[in-house]
């Protein structure tokens, strides 16, 4: 007769008399919640408006915060600790790990004319859209006076207490662009149309399902995008709105018609021409008996 061993009861599987109880133990230490699963628990918001609208706020806060201190560090440095193709850059990646961090919850738009953009083409409804603009907007305030706030002694060192639009040391390009003197109100405008068209014709050239491109690339294309571009997100304040004969309202209105015009032309030009995959799969089939015969 063999000698029947002895089993330790911590050993997987087994209870103290050596007999398989099926399913393996697990220590109590292991069963016990991560800390940020436990507050996932307490704080998870159910409804979906409410936690996309939590997430396009903070996303678009960040996004701010990181983007104009690029440009503040580029300004305030007299320009000369990094280029304008080193802000670009920034954006860009900016841009790809914040839709990064919101993509499981509102897709991370970070600016109205998308918002606007997706809800001519139906994925978002005019509830949403109007909710979504006014938290962008909100987000993108606090993260602009983030940014200044992490900068405000440089601000002070460059240009002392004064903060002006024009001059060897104006500071409001920090902030936002602003046009060339010579340049008209309907030059600017049909930039403005050009640059947003051209960032939503590409967003949604990536987002299409018939294109292919895997989802977890298209934060990072998006960035690639901006990068070349160059057409950062604009925060817009008060001090600007009699500035280049009432220039204010361009940046603001120009680019939803560049959203949905630019949308919508991919589209009609090439979106709507894309055959399904399954089409395609069924006209190969189709083909091959009569190339036999």
């Amino acid at each position: 007769m063999f000698m029947k061993k002895s089993y330790n009861s911590t050993r997987p599987g087994l209870d103290s008399s050596g007999q398989g109880s099926g399913e393996p133990s697990i220590p109590a230490a292991m069963t016990e919640l991560l800390p940020e699963e436990r507050l996932r628990k307490k704080i998870h918001i159910r409804n979906p408006l409410l936690r996309n609208a939590l997430s396009e706020f903070f996303g678009t806060a960040l996004l701010l915060f990181i983007g104009l201190s690029i440009v503040m560090q580029f300004i305030l440095s007299g320009e000369k600790l990094n280029t304008w193709i080193q802000i670009n850059i920034g954006w860009g990646l900016a841009i790809a790990f914040c839709v990064y961090a919101c993509s499981k919850t509102s897709g991370g738009h970070f600016n109205p004319a998308v918002s606007f953009a997706m809800f001519t083409l139906g994925r978002l409804s005019l509830r949403d859209f109007l909710v979504y603009c006014l938290v962008q907007t909100i987000g993108a305030f606090f993260g602009a006076i983030g940014a200044f706030g992490i900068y405000y002694d440089q601000f002070v060192k460059y240009a002392g207490t004064l903060r002006t639009i024009v001059g060897p040391r104006a500071t409001a390009a920090c902030f936002c662009s602003f046009p060339a003197a010579h340049l008209s109100n309907l030059t600017c405008f049909f930039d403005q149309v050009a640059g947003t068209g051209l960032l939503l014709f590409f967003v949604v050239v990536i987002i299409d399902r018939r294109n292919g491109i895997p989802a977890a690339a298209h934060p990072f294309l998006f960035g690639f995008v901006l990068v070349m571009i160059g057409e950062p997100c604009e925060i817009f304040i008060a001090l600007i709105m009699i500035y280049h004969n009432y220039y204010f309202w361009i940046p603001i209105i120009a680019p939803f018609f560049g959203a949905a015009l630019a949308a919508w032309s991919y589209h009609i030009f090439i979106g709507a021409h894309i055959p399904d995959p399954v089409q395609e799969y069924v006209l190969d089939e189709v083909k091959q008996p009569l190339k036999s015969a």
